[in-house]
């Protein structure tokens, strides 16, 4: 579980671990980085502009169309007044993605919500009863 940046390392983690975790989620991830202005920043100062492969790499969108293991309950909930939404998140592009890869993802918009504290402590509750749902099996 995890929020904005932590949110996408939330999903690359179990992404890349299939099998480790029974379940993800993550409030607010930025979901496409390779295609974001703030993701190709950061990949570019991280990992030089030239090595695309490497960025998909550590871009949940990109994982997700790879991933072979077991089920994977995943939550996504994102804000509709969130400020990054429209340019940054993408989380529509990650759905996407998920779906034509058959892949269990739960996203919701939540409704007049933004990127904030007040957001996540509004539904973590829904989280935590995510997660201890797919641990009891």
């Amino acid at each position: 579980m995890g929020h904005s940046m932590g949110g996408h390392g939330a999903l690359t983690i179990a992404l890349k671990n299939p099998g480790t975790y029974r379940s993800v989620s993550a409030f607010s991830p930025i979901c496409n980085p390779c295609n974001v202005p703030w993701g190709i920043k950061a990949f570019t100062g991280y990992f030089g502009e030239d090595n695309k492969e490497l960025w998909k790499a550590h871009d949940a969108t990109e994982l997700v169309k790879q991933y072979k293991g077991p089920s994977l309950p995943t939550l996504v909930d994102t804000g509709s007044a969130d400020n990054f939404l429209e340019v940054q998140l993408k989380p529509e592009v990650f759905e996407a993605a998920a779906k034509e890869a058959g892949f269990p993802v739960t996203m919701r918009l939540q409704d007049g919500y933004d990127h904030s504290y007040f957001f996540m402590s509004t539904f973590i509750h829904e989280h935590v009863a995510f997660h201890a749902k797919a641990l009891k099996g």
